[in-house]
This record gives structure tokens, C-alpha cells and sequence, in this order.
């Protein structure tokens, strides 16, 4: 007796699927090594691209946006608040649970970031997935600048805790996101990859790159990165992508 699934799922979907299990094996990866965790992260983030790709060549499910989320919940809620929590957990050696402000800092942000991560994808799914733009942060952008970062050499747990924090917030907000172009997808997708290949060579350069890209998305894509055939994007506070 054939599994129910078979002949129901496309080849994108099981990108998808392997999006999901790289999010596992980052998580599991960081706890022994963080640098290898923040690279197998961003190659779930290649994988989620990827699946894309191949889904408007060959076609999906049904169950394909439904996939999607579900695995993005592994790949861009848990990973990188695993990631997040050993990073500062090192930073400001906190050894064991206990009641001190650090210790419920380290355990109690990186929560957050999977209950909003959570909450993004579910509002995402409801609401965004036939539209060019979508509201909030997208989680894949957000975990890929804390993976940047991460292989960068920025560590500083401060800037870390602070970092997740505010994406906490960015991922529900209303502000609108608009899908990248084919082209700067490409783009993304050859730094990603030269980052998770060669993230040490010239000082880490790839990351770095990797970085600065995803933050310059972040912070001018609502306002000046917007697709032809769109209105013009609102000011931040009303109704904006995600």
C-alpha cells in the first residue's frame, strides 16, 4: 500500500520538505557548532528560493502553500531562535536556568521570536501568498540577517538579543514587503550560496555581503523597492507588506 501522498506531491513540494528538514539539522548543528548551524540555516533559506523556482517551471499542489509554512516554521521560527539563544547564551555565559535577568533574556526572546515567526506564517498563508507583496518581515529574511551575522563575526550578544527583539515586532507589523524581482532573487541566491561555501574567505566577505544586502532590503525595500504595476507604497504605520 503506496503512502497517501504519493502521486499529490510535485517536486516542488519536496523542496519544501527538505527546506523543513535543513531547519532540523540547523538546529541540531548549532548546539555544537554555531557557525555550521547559521550555515545549514541559510541553506534552508536557498532551499526555500529554490522551491519557488521550481514550482512556477513545473507546477505545485495543492499542498503547497500549506507545505511551505509548515516547514518555514523549522527553518525560520525554531532554527535561528536555536541560533539566537546559543549565540547569547555563549556570549554572556549563562550556564543553567535561573532567575536572573540574562538567563530570562536568552530562553525568553528567542520565545518570542517563534510565536510571532508563527503567527507571521499562519497571517501569510491566510492572506498574502497570491499577492506580489507581502506584510511584515518576511521570517526568511529575518533569519537570514541573524545567519549573516552570525558568520560575519557579529556576535555581540547585546546587538543579538536586540536584533531578535525588534524582528519580534517586525514580523506583525504592517509594513509591506514587496517580492523580490527574478534578478535580485538571483542575486540573493548566488551571496547566500558563496556564503554558506566560503564563509570565512577575505574576512568573512560573503557574509558580510549577504548582510548588507538583506539589511538594505529590510530597511529600504517597503519604500523603494516596489514592482511595476503596484500603487505606491504607503507610509509605514497603514496597510504594507509583510
Amino acid at each position: 500500500m503506496q503512502p497517501r501522498f504519493v502521486g499529490r506531491v510535485s517536486l516542488a513540494d519536496a523542496v519544501t520538505v527538505a527546506n523543513a528538514a535543513l531547519g532540523f539539522l540547523a538546529v541540531l548543528t548549532t548546539f555544537e557548532d554555531v557557525e555550521l548551524g547559521a550555515r545549514l540555516l541559510l541553506l534552508a533559506a536557498v532551499a526555500d528560493g529554490l522551491d519557488g523556482v521550481v514550482a512556477r517551471h513545473v507546477g505545485s499542489s495543492a499542498a503547497g502553500p500549506y507545505l511551505d509554512s509548515l516547514a518555514d516554521v523549522a527553518s525560520f521560527a525554531v532554527a535561528p531562535a536555536a541560533l539566537v539563544f546559543v549565540a547569547v547564551r555563549d556570549g554572556w555565559g549563562v550556564t543553567a536556568p535561573a532567575p536572573t535577568p540574562e538567563a530570562a533574556l536568552t530562553a525568553g526572546v528567542p520565545a518570542l521570536f517563534v510565536a510571532m515567526a508563527v503567527l507571521r506564517l499562519g497571517m501569510y498563508t491566510a492572506y498574502d501568498t497570491k499577492d506580489e507583496y507581502t506584510e511584515g518581515v518576511p521570517t526568511t529574511l529575518a533569519a537570514t540577517i541573524l545567519s549573516a551575522a552570525v558568520l560575519a563575526g557579529m556576535t555581540d550578544p547585546d546587538v543579538l538579543i536586540a536584533a531578535t527583539a525588534l524582528f519580534c515586532y517586525l514580523m506583525v507589523s504592517p509594513i509591506e514587503y514587496p517580492d523580490l524581482l527574478a534578478r535580485d532573487a538571483f542575486i540573493m541566491g548566488v551571496t547566500h550560496s558563496l556564503a554558506i561555501l566560503l564563509p570565512s574567505y577575505a574576512n568573512n566577505s560573503f557574509p558580510f555581503a549577504l548582510l548588507v544586502l538583506a539589511l538594505a532590503y529590510l530597511t529600504l525595500g517597503p519604500r523603494f523597492y516596489w514592482r511595476d504595476g503596484l500603487p505606491e507604497p504607503p507610509l509605514v504605520g497603514s496597510k504594507g507588506n509583510a
